[in-house]
């Protein structure tokens, strides 16, 4: 049974909703909020739009990070198109907010090697334990390795692995 690890991906999110309001020179938080005021709409749009389409993100954990239900992470993403073609105010919003958003990406490492990323966690306060029950699969671009730790060190590691992979593009799932 494989699950997704589901901290990854709501950092990441919360990781771009922070990158929106610092480019907009909004309040940190404001996209939680339930004020309707323009430039929170289009900026909460925009965040979820890039959430599902570059990140992946899954509805549900866009839903919980802006403070809305995930259906309206659809409407984010069935409205782009029309909206980009059409409102000014969004298409130079988006640009600015994607322009930001590449800089950072761009700056991001992935690992090419398996062996190398396996030993660069370890370097840098992973601990693998011998008697495992539970297997962290860490995926970093096309390369995959397995963290075995055990069930009572579990979410150490998985703060060890977010601290040690900070610069890096990585996911994490448990099998």
């Amino acid at each position: 049974m494989t699950h997704l690890f589901k901290m990854t991906e709501e950092d990441n999110f919360k990781n771009l909703c922070n990158l929106t309001t610092r480019v907009l020179g909004l309040p940190n938080g404001s996209l939680a909020l339930k004020s309707r005021k323009r430039p929170l709409q289009v900026a909460r749009a925009i965040a979820g739009y890039l959430g599902r389409t570059e990140e992946n993100i899954h509805r549900t954990i866009i839903g919980k990070v802006l403070n809305r239900h995930r259906s309206l992470i659809y409407h984010y993403e069935s409205r782009h198109e029309p909206l980009y073609k059409t409102c000014a105010v969004y298409r130079e919003t988006f640009n600015k907010i994607f322009s930001a958003y590449k800089d950072i990406d761009g700056a991001k490492k992935m690992f090419s090697n398996k062996n190398t990323m396996k030993s660069y966690m370890l370097q840098n306060g992973v601990v693998e334990t011998l008697d495992s029950d539970v297997k962290l699969e860490v995926t970093s671009g096309q390369v995959k390795c397995i963290i075995k730790t055990s069930y009572f060190d579990f979410s150490t590691q998985l703060k060890n692995i977010k601290f040690a992979l900070n610069n890096y593009h990585y996911t994490v799932k448990i099998i």
